[in-house]
């Protein structure tokens, strides 16, 4: 089985010269068999498609679960908004921190190849039991304890665990998948080389393109099945479909490019650990004290000179050895300002599955007389708009600002980052109006009472948030994407595409924890503001907090943003 990421093979010529590009190999990387990599055979566009057409299933996998799973919990699982809220929030934060450990292990032991093909495996574990533990339920699948519908019965014990530990094991899955896929798909084209370079920056638009076209399908094929013939077959097909995912990677496995593995380098965290105890030894060297102590014990009656000169060869090579471990460390700190100034992103992104999707169901979503859009199916439009702007990104926006602004990239990393946050911003006021809107008419046709009547109000009125989000994630994800795969250490690239969904991850936990709070506080004053009864309930003040944060985010991204050093040459320093 090919081997991870890892250290560079030496690749030389029976004359002691270098291979070069002009060879047709790439110098860094192998085959299959653990043999040079040769262009003409291996990597590229070829084997990247075959990765895209997995991430797609993966991701097309992931959504079917995750999209309506708000109205899984408050229908046969019987649970209110706000905990199935809270719920879903906090699956959220540990699927997407997961790949923190799947990226260490795939960096460290398993390389990204083996890791892939490991979290595939349990992904179509965890699906399989989450479709058997439908199976349990004894209410009818359109049941809901909130609104529409008719009342649920409360889920037995064993329901509830088998739901639970499908779920977390979908979680652990998608740790493993996430920080590899794309990474490996990336490892595909070599920077080095010019014309795999310029497909390497489109990579990662067309990446996106991909898996939001196949997203789109999910979000309106699936959540009509969930919704209208079945939860089972709702989580099973997922289930199949990681199965060809599976069969697709492994039919590609002799045209990938590997990077060699010694199969002894730990992890970052092992590594950084001894790389800050190597820094409290040379602070403690160079202190007062320290030099005060060093000059009695080497006077001239009492010293070791042989022993001392010993020591300091070994202790001089440790702090040679951990001369690059700790650039590595420094060079993962330092994005730690944009990591963090980006997680109130996070929290609105988190928004468009959960009370969007309850929103939208006390709408009036019939589209002629017979056809119901199901509510899930509106986050569609985020998929559609990047589907469809992304081209327009990229053929028409790119080469106009390159020509502009004489960045190869048309705009910088950080520049394209905050063009999005603003764009989320302006989703979370637009979605705020209409939510207040929205209770207006409840309160003016005296529905503010009866939540199971559909509000005499269009669905359509919701699509503006879906698409503003849409074009936020061209701009937003792709650039993050791009920014924590670019500037982190080139050995840990997985490392670097973890930690921008770990931003994901801890925004879902401040999203858990703020509707929570929230919920508590406002209950304890009369009413909800995540009432069972939207009508009577304020998402709108919900959806006005998280601009508010948005806006003070923003300012805040801005200042760190202008300061920030590119690790690249090629690219702009500062995003003014």
């Amino acid at each position: 089985m090919p081997s991870g990421s890892g250290s560079d093979p030496l690749l030389a010529r029976a004359d002691g010269s270098s291979m070069e590009e002009d060879d047709g190999i790439d110098v860094a990387a192998v085959d299959h068999r653990g043999r040079p990599a040769p262009r003409a055979s291996t990597g590229r566009w070829r084997s990247a498609l075959f990765i895209i057409a997995v991430e797609i299933a993966e991701r097309f996998s992931f959504y079917g679960v995750s999209a309506n799973l708000i109205s899984y919990l408050t229908g046969p699982l019987g649970e209110s908004n706000a905990k199935a809220a809270s719920a879903i929030n906090a699956w959220n934060g540990v699927a997407q921190l997961l790949p923190l450990l799947g990226a260490a292990l795939a960096d460290s032991c398993l390389g990204r190849y083996r890791t892939i093909v490991i979290a595939s495996l349990l992904y179509i574990l965890g699906l399989g039991m989450l479709a058997l533990s439908t199976l349990l339920s004894s209410g009818d699948h359109k049941c809901s304890n909130t609104d529409g519908g008719t009342p649920c019965p409360p889920p037995s014990g064993l329901q509830m665990a088998a739901f639970y530990t499908s779920l977390y094991l979908v979680a652990l899955a998608q740790g493993g998948h996430k920080p590899c896929v794309q990474a490996f798909g990336a490892d595909q084209f070599d920077a080095s080389h010019p014309r795999e370079a310029v497909s390497r920056s489109s990579f990662f638009n067309w990446w996106y393109f991909g898996i939001c076209a196949g997203t789109a399908v999910t979000l309106v094929f699936l959540s009509y099945i969930q919704d209208n013939i079945g939860w089972g077959l709702g989580f099973g097909i997922p289930c199949v479909v990681m199965l060809c995912a599976l069969a697709v990677f492994l039919l590609g496995t002799r045209t990938y490019r590997y990077y060699a593995s010694d199969g002894k380098q730990r992890s970052l965290f092992a590594r950084a650990g001894e790389a800050f105890a190597v820094w409290r030894s040379k602070r403690r060297k160079s202190s007062p004290l320290a030099a005060s102590g060093s000059h009695e014990a080497h006077r001239p009656a009492t010293s070791a000179p042989e022993y001392s000169a010993q020591v300091d060869e070994e202790e001089q090579g440790v702090v040679i050895r951990n001369a690059d471990l700790i650039e590595e460390v420094k060079g993962v700190l330092r994005l730690f300002p944009i990591w963090a100034t980006c997680l109130i992103y996070a929290v609105a992104f988190s928004q468009s599955s959960t009370f969007f999707t309850k929103q939208a169901a006390t709408l009036d979503r019939h589209v002629g007389k017979r056809v119901q859009v199901p509510p899930a199916a509106l986050q569609s439009f985020i998929s559609i708009t990047i589907v469809l702007f992304m081209p327009i990104y990229d053929r028409a926006i790119v080469p106009l600002a390159r020509r502009c602004t004489g960045v190869s990239s048309g705009i910088t990393m950080l520049q394209r980052i905050g063009v999005g946050m603003v764009l989320s911003l302006v989703s979370m006021v637009v979605a705020a109006l209409v939510e207040t809107r929205r209770l207006r008419i409840a309160a003016d046709a005296g529905l503010a009472d009866l939540p199971r009547v559909p509000v005499p109000m269009s669905l359509w009125w919701m699509v503006p948030q879906y698409v503003l989000f849409g074009a936020a994630d061209v701009f937003t994800m792709v650039g993050l994407q791009e920014f924590f795969y670019d500037q982190v250490p080139d050995k840990l690239r997985s490392i670097g595409l973890a930690l921008y969904l770990s931003i994901f991850g801890i925004g879902s936990f401040i999203s858990s924890g703020l509707v929570s709070g929230i919920d508590k506080w406002s209950s304890e004053r009369g009413q909800s503001w995540f009432s069972n009864n939207l009508n009577r309930g304020h998402l709108d003040y919900f959806y006005w907090l998280i601009a508010a944060l948005s806006a003070l985010e923003l300012v805040v991204y801005v200042f760190f943003a202008v300061t920030f050093k590119y690790k690249k040459k090629a690219a702009s320093a500062t995003v003014g």
